[in-house]
């Protein structure tokens, strides 16, 4: 295997995109591009001692790249960050085994966001009071990020389909970016968003657990496929 394990991202990605407030809807003029992918690390790299790495950064600027066994594990976990990449409509390249990924995006939902994205969004507010009881103005940035993962968590929930642009949030979300909403609403926004979440659990449309067969089928077909196209990313 190449010392640098960038090769893995040059010359075996499957699937790259752009996420973060430019897939969001919110980007502003210094946002940066946060870039997430997946490659596929050749199957023969596997019967080695030392097996291929989960992830790789970089080697552009915000660039993270995950294994797609990885990938798929974190998915099925119904993980944010990761659902985001199968669903932002900012595709910078994806091969024929991309396509298929995304294709599959939804037999990773299923109600195991609630948890997921209720768990991640509450890390947030933690840190930000935790900054307020030191004294300090907390991270508007992050917490207009953890609205947004709120409002989408919840219209995912409801609806069975996950849809990370912003739309008739954008501005009340870029005013808190800002610093321009008060504490107290944010924090009543959060809690009827948090009981928004509670509500739809019960009735919303998705399975109680992803389709793990259909996802691990997939995987050993990738595998299999890597060793007659060792090249290339298919």
């Amino acid at each position: 295997m190449p010392a640098s394990r960038q090769y893995l991202v040059e010359q075996h990605t499957i699937l790259s995109v752009v996420v973060g407030s430019r897939a969001f809807g919110l980007a502003t003029a210094a946002s940066d591009v946060d870039r997430r992918g997946v490659y596929v690390a050749p199957t023969a790299d596997f019967w080695r001692m030392v097996k291929p790495p989960t992830h790789v950064e970089g080697p552009l600027p915000e660039q993270f790249a995950w294994e797609v066994e990885r990938f798929c594990e974190l998915a099925l976990a119904n993980n944010p960050n990761v659902l985001e990449v199968l669903h932002s409509p900012l595709v910078e390249q994806h091969t024929a085994l991309g396509a298929e990924l995304r294709h599959l995006a939804p037999a990773f939902l299923s109600r195991k966001a609630y948890t997921t994205f209720a768990r991640y969004a509450n890390a947030q507010f933690v840190k930000a009071e935790n900054r307020r009881e030191r004294g300090s103005e907390p991270r508007w940035k992050h917490l207009m990020h953890m609205l947004r993962l709120m409002i989408s968590g919840a219209s995912l929930l409801e609806s069975g389909t996950m849809h990370i642009d912003t739309g008739p949030y954008r501005e009340r979300l870029l005013a808190v970016r800002r610093g321009e909403v008060p504490w107290d609403e944010v924090c009543a926004w959060r809690d009827r968003l948090s009981a928004r979440l509670d509500q739809t659990l019960a009735a919303s449309p998705l399975p109680e657990l992803p389709d793990t067969t259909r996802v691990e089928d997939w995987l050993i077909s990738v595998r299999r496929r890597s060793l007659t196209n060792e090249g290339s990313p298919a």
